[in-house]
């Protein structure tokens, strides 16, 4: 374990908690590991999720997940090749190292594809979505026979088991994305709106481009293995269209987007907890899905009661 120091500070403060108000929601180590697992997932794809629908990669963001399956399933062929153990170091680190920089390069190959050539950008997606999600596919059975490989915790997460390393790793993570986001965030939008004067002021658009996809499929990638596919996909989204309603201009949705996330995030892992006492446990990351798209509906709704209200 990389943070010892982290697990007892956690460990201290579901006990004081158990003390003074027994069965309650932090007195349980794993709902604070949970609680701080979604505040950091929600900021990081809050942060980016307004340029993603603003920039009309929806569609990219999706695709980097499922590319996710198939650099998961190159790591564990390396892994089988080497004959590494199960709950070894290759395990544990290798195989989200590949997945990682596999995820990074197939981006970077998206936007050279895009560039070179005049297929429209959902079309050079589609190839390499399809691409990565049928080699996953056709080594489905013999990496479940030979791995620890859980489909079902790729696509869904599992918010419970998060451990303090992986809180250390989001924590990282958005620290990264918070500083790229400062120092690009102005030349992507202004790109975004009006590409040929962005490059009459020598805004660095390709460079801005290409580092903003790294961090996509850094963000992705990372976040996938902690809190799974449907939930990260959801979260890049579904909060930024929301925003994208009711919001007049980027500096508006950039921080609704950002609101809208931790709202959505926090809200479902205390619903969560709230069925889990009635006996009628529901799954963190589908709620958290589920309270997303719901207030997207809502926004939906209001948004013309609130332009005649303004009007």
């Amino acid at each position: 374990m990389l943070a010892p120091w982290l697990k007892d500070a956690i460990d201290s403060l579901a006990a004081t908690f158990h003390e003074s108000a027994p069965g309650s929601f932090l007195s349980f180590t794993f709902n604070i590991k949970a609680l701080i697992a979604v505040v950091l997932v929600s900021i990081i794809c809050g942060a980016v999720g307004a340029l993603i629908v603003g920039n009309r990669m929806a569609f990219f963001s999706d695709a980097m997940a499922h590319c996710a399956f198939a650099g998961v399933a190159i790591g564990l062929l390396a892994a089988i090749a080497l004959q590494a153990q199960r709950e070894g170091p290759f395990f544990k680190f290798g195989v989200p190292l590949i997945m990682i920089n596999f995820g990074g390069l197939v981006g970077l190959a998206i936007g050279y594809v895009r560039e070179k050539t005049s297929l429209s950008a959902d079309t050079v997606i589609g190839v390499f979505f399809a691409g990565a999600m049928g080699f996953g596919a056709m080594l489905f059975k013999v990496l479940g026979d030979r791995s620890n490989f859980n489909p079902d915790a790729f696509l869904f997460g599992d918010l419970v088991s998060i451990g303090p390393d992986d809180l250390i790793v989001l924590f990282v993570l958005t620290v990264v994305t918070v500083v790229l986001m400062a120092a690009m965030y102005n030349p992507l939008v202004f790109s975004s709106f009006n590409p040929s004067l962005a490059r009459s002021r020598r805004v660095p658009q390709r460079l801005c481009n290409y580092a903003f996809i790294v961090l996509l499929a850094l963000i992705v990638n990372l976040c996938l293995t902690i809190v799974g596919a449907l939930l990260i996909n959801a979260l890049l989204v579904v909060p930024a269209a929301t925003a994208a309603i009711l919001c007049r201009n980027m500096r508006q949705m950039f921080w609704m987007t950002i609101g809208l996330t931790l709202f959505a995030g926090v809200a479902g892992v205390l619903l969560t907890w709230q069925s889990h006492v009635l006996d009628f446990p529901l799954g963190t990351g589908g709620l958290i899905v589920v309270l997303s798209v719901l207030l997207f509906f809502l926004a939906m709704i209001a948004s013309p009661l609130l332009r005649r209200r303004v009007a």
